[in-house]
């Protein structure tokens, strides 16, 4: 896993061994990118449930202001550690291990720009955080959520809340879902 583009392009990353940990594929992380490339630069960029941080990275790399990383796991704070030495951008970076709900009630105090939601596979977290999100004022008109995940169903929770589906892929199992507020 590396860096795409940017500040820091071509940078390899450390991952996380084992099966606990699903790290986002180049080419859904590319697509990601080159869809919101252009709400990025000077963004407040949250990557939560963030596994080796690659996606919080990038955002930096790519010229997010700021990326606010999540994840309950000590092993994977670890790792995103690692990689934001590797990368040089402790400055840019706000870290935390704690479970996300925790983050979102407590934690963070400025509106979020772009929302990337990447939970572990069969949970409700997904929609947890998008609830948390709206119901702390956390989230800018013009805000952009992402959920990655492989939960079909998730379309029809989702359609339920005051959140609208702009765009949605399909890359193997990974399904991507991107939303901003009605």
């Amino acid at each position: 896993m590396r860096i795409i583009s940017g500040k820091a392009r071509g940078t390899k990353l450390y991952t996380l061994e084992g099966i606990n940990t699903r790290p986002t594929l180049d080419r859904v992380k590319e697509s990601i990118f080159n869809i919101i490339q252009n709400e990025i630069p000077n963004c407040i960029f949250l990557d939560m449930f963030s596994g080796s941080g690659a996606i919080g990275l990038e955002a930096v790399s790519r010229g997010a202001k700021k990326a606010i990383l999540c994840d309950s796991s000590k092993e994977a704070i670890e790792i995103i550690k690692k990689n934001i030495q590797k990368t040089h951008f402790e400055k840019a970076i706000e870290l935390y291990c704690e479970k996300f709900d925790n983050v979102l009630k407590n934690r963070i105090a400025e509106k979020i720009d772009i929302a990337y939601i990447d939970p572990p596979y069969q949970t409700n977290f997904a929609i947890e955080t998008i609830k948390l999100l709206l119901e702390k004022k956390l989230l800018k008109e013009t805000s952009i959520i992402i959920v990655e995940t492989d939960r079909d169903e998730i379309i029809k929770e989702i359609e339920k809340l005051n959140i609208e589906i702009f765009d949605r892929r399909k890359y193997g199992r990974a399904n991507l879902i991107l939303l901003k507020k009605k």
